[in-house]
């Protein structure tokens, strides 16, 4: 009876909106980051020292800080400092998108610099431009080789979309416990059971993309 109380069509539906937050979140993260970091990966990979060095310093930054303090930063203090109405939501997706554009752009930088240069050379050798030379030759290239490293940057956002729940976010998390709260004193294994099930719900959503990115690390090895 306890457990049919625990996962009642109420909490399991309330446990389904909650994850629908986390994939919104993740889902808006992931398009912007997959934008900015093809743009900034090319930029990057350009011989330009002045604009390498200003966006290697942005992903050490991005890099060194932990992102729960990005959150904490955005939420808590940049948003109140300038007068910001800011929803929990949407400082949630700056974040992750800003954290997934800079890792997105190393990616992306490491594939273009790991083309062979005879690439470049027999593209300038036929009169494309930069341009066209990048869009035509280059990007299509790299594709191949970021492609792994980039699904398993998609799978970490989505699995740490779950810190949300530290400035308000009412996503699984969230929800499983207030759940857990109203069960705890009538079922001692109200955390172990609910944790678990959203464990279960990350797992069905990572577990075939983390199988996707190996399959074509073995595919394009």
């Amino acid at each position: 009876m306890q457990d049919s109380a625990l996962f009642s069509i109420q909490n399991l539906q309330r446990l389904s909106e909650g994850l629908l937050v986390s994939i919104e979140i993740s889902a808006f993260s992931i398009i912007i980051s997959i934008i900015g970091g093809l743009f900034l990966g090319v930029i990057m990979s350009l011989k330009n020292k002045f604009l390498y060095f200003i966006l290697k310093f942005c992903l050490e930054i991005v890099r060194i800080m932990p992102t729960i303090v990005w959150l904490f930063i955005f939420y808590f203090g940049l948003a109140r400092a300038l007068g910001l109405h800011l929803s929990a939501f949407s400082a949630s997706v700056i974040v992750f998108s800003v954290w997934g554009i800079f890792e997105m752009m190393d990616i992306v930088r490491g594939a273009i610099t790991s083309i062979p240069k005879h690439q470049f050379e027999s593209a300038t050798a036929l009169g494309l431009p930069k341009f066209k030379i990048y869009i035509y030759v280059i990007i299509p290239l790299a594709l191949r080789r970021l492609t792994p490293g980039a699904v398993n940057l998609l799978s970490r956002m989505i699995k740490t979309t779950s810190i949300v729940v530290l400035i308000g976010v009412v996503e699984v998390v969230k929800v499983g416990q207030q759940i857990i709260e109203r069960h705890v004193f009538t079922d001692n294994l109200a955390p172990f059971l609910i944790y678990g099930f959203i464990f279960f719900l990350y797992f069905i959503i990572c577990y075939p993309i983390s199988k996707f990115s190996q399959t074509l690390e073995k595919k394009w090895a």
